[in-house]
């Protein structure tokens, strides 16, 4: 059972609504109590509130450094830097993003339909972005950790960078793909256009299978996960093979 005390959606207009106004709007919505672990029992479940966006015309900055436990839904295209820095918000967007989306992001839930420019989730060190499109150059460079889908296909230098997370591509990159890749793991059906220097191809194991099962789920995601390979440091595939038991940190 849902309690809707807390489910009460409001509108806000961004065409006439300046940035700090629409972060002071969100921080002053409710926050939803924390469960108890004996409160499951009762089916009991509060939804943070709903925040419906309207008035979406390529604005840049959009929606940056909310940090608040609420729902967005929003239909339109945002420019550069949407939903930047964010944390803790779980967005549903019917559109598209220029540069920068998602940059930064530490928690919670971006989910956008359309695609997206170059950049995205750039330097994100939690939650999880899907783009149910294809995105531009530099996916998930330098981030630290979290998770970025893209249904479509990914530009050059995906991954540049990264030293910790996953990045899930549905379809193509483009060239240098993993460029100075860590601790990270990407996972392409497609094909890339090149590989960066000491990164391979390498078949999924069959716990890495499971896990990439669990993480299409998480992301609304149809897919199998025996339709991709594993994008990692040539230096993690030889030691694997070893049999050298856990990953270490850095694969440089």
């Amino acid at each position: 059972m849902v309690n809707n005390d807390l489910v009460a959606c409001q509108t806000i207009d961004l065409a006439s609504c300046g940035h700090e106004d629409l972060r002071a709007a969100v921080h002053a919505l409710p926050v939803p109590p924390v469960q108890q672990k004996d409160s499951s029992a009762s089916g009991d479940q509060q939804l943070p509130p709903l925040l419906e966006l309207v008035g979406l015309n390529g604005q840049h900055a959009a929606c940056m450094r909310l940090r608040h436990p609420i729902r967005i839904h929003a239909e339109g295209n945002l420019g550069d830097f949407a939903f930047a820095c964010c944390s803790g918000v779980d967005v549903h967007l019917e559109g598209n993003v220029g540069d920068g989306a998602c940059e930064g992001v530490s928690g919670g839930r971006v989910r956008i339909t359309g695609s997206a420019g170059c950049g995205l989730g750039t330097a994100m060190t939690g939650g999880t972005v899907a783009i149910y499109g294809s995105a531009g150059s530099r996916v998930g460079a330098a981030m630290r950790g979290g998770s970025i889908f893209v249904r479509g296909d990914v530009g050059e230098d995906t991954g540049a960078g990264a030293l910790g997370g996953t990045i899930v591509v549905g379809g193509n990159a483009g060239p240098n793909l993993g460029d100075a890749l860590n601790n990270v793991t990407v996972f392409l059906r497609g094909s890339a256009a090149s590989l960066a220097p000491g990164v391979i191809e390498a078949p999924l194991r069959k716990r890495e299978e499971v896990r990439l099962g669990l993480l299409l789920m998480n992301a609304a995601i149809r897919g199998k996960p025996a339709d991709f390979r594993r994008v990692i440091p040539e230096a993690r595939w030889r030691a694997e093979e070893a049999g050298a038991g856990e990953v270490r940190p850095n694969w440089r």
